[in-house]
């Protein structure tokens, strides 16, 4: 299996398990305090093992013109999704909420396509609308409480859509360090919603709750977060979005099976109709002949059929490494993924 669907697959697992858990801490914390502990635990730990990783402090690397992008997906990943998400927790189920969070998926594709341009096939499509009828059926609540009942899930579907739109805007960053923009993001945005919760008079809870509370957010947030950049690097950001789309799954069986939440018929409905749509991104392939238009970057890479140049330092001819690395035009054809080196028209 392609070693970035490995990646986006454990990132999907491990966000998709926090769900259930941040659901229990919204008993004991308010909304905008669990979202900030959440991000502000993720963006200390990624920073701490960043600090370990290079025995020093690193620049980000981030040029001038990447910075944008950056702030942007901190602000509608980091800032709004979570107030969205913590919010909605509180009036829907863990289970439901879990399966909800499909939309993000859906909604960060149709933004890749309509906004970037990413490719799209049928088979993509047709996962999508599947996925689309799993969150209408889950959400749908008939009777005289169903305004009532449909606040929460609007608020998680709000979450997704501001997360859809962090996903597109980290997509054009991905080749850069994934730990720097992971901790970074987690540093703003919960230090911005920690603070906020402060001015409204909200106090810190009891250092158990706030220990579980940020490990909750280190590994559903932050380790997540890793992996999930590295996949939009290797998959581009519709792919990456699909394979994450699992991650509600994980969390529905947490729900389920670790806190005994109950289950209803337009549940297991969803369930089938997101399964049937990330079946069909799971078996979805991509391949013709394209052309590589000449460019300049630098990231982690091998010399693979796409990185056959000289260096100006001695280098050994094995592993991978990192420097700034110049691509000539090629042709080719065979299978790929929309990844950092294959954002070509259709």
């Amino acid at each position: 299996m392609n070693r970035n669907v490995l990646y986006a697959l454990a990132a999907a697992a491990l966000f998709g398990a926090s769900t259930p858990f941040a659901k229990r801490l919204t008993g004991d914390l308010p909304p905008v305090m669990l979202a900030g502990l959440l991000y502000l635990g993720s963006g200390l730990g990624l920073a701490m093992a960043r600090l370990i990783r290079d025995r020093r402090f690193k620049p980000s690397g981030l040029s001038r013109a990447e910075w944008p992008w950056l702030l942007g997906a901190v602000f509608f990943g980091g800032v709004l999704g979570p107030l969205a998400l913590m919010f909605g927790l509180v009036s829907t189920p863990g289970a439901s909420a879990s399966l909800l969070l499909n939309l993000e998926a859906v909604l960060t594709a149709v933004i890749a396509w309509v906004v970037f341009k990413e490719n799209a096939d049928r088979r993509i499509v047709l996962g999508m609308v599947a996925i689309v009828a799993g969150g209408i059926a889950l959400a749908w609540q008939p009777g005289a409480d169903a305004v009532a009942g449909f606040a929460g899930p609007v608020l998680v579907g709000i979450a997704c859509l501001c997360w859809a739109i962090d996903n597109n805007l980290t997509r054009k960053i991905s080749a850069s360090d994934a730990l720097f923009i992971a901790s970074a993001k987690g540093l703003i945005a919960g230090t911005v919603n920690t603070l906020l919760a402060f001015s409204l008079g909200v106090a810190l809870p009891n250092l158990q709750t706030l220990l579980s509370t940020m490990g909750v957010g280190l590994a559903g947030y932050g380790i997540s977060l890793v992996l999930f950049v590295l996949a939009l690097r290797g998959l581009g950001t519709a792919r990456t979005g699909a394979y994450f789309s699992t991650a509600p799954f994980m969390g529905a069986a947490v729900a389920l099976f670790v806190f005994s939440e109950t289950s209803t018929p337009a549940f297991w409905a969803a369930a089938c109709l997101m399964g049937l749509g990330v079946w069909l991104h799971l078996t979805e392939q991509h391949g013709h002949e394209h052309v590589h238009e000449a460019m300049a970057h630098e990231h982690l890479h091998s010399h693979d059929a796409h990185h056959q140049h000289n260096h100006e330092f001695e280098w050994r001819g094995a592993g991978q490494h990192s420097h700034l690395h110049q691509h000539p035009v090629i042709r080719h054809s065979h299978p790929h993924y929309p990844d950092i080196h294959h954002r070509h028209s259709h």
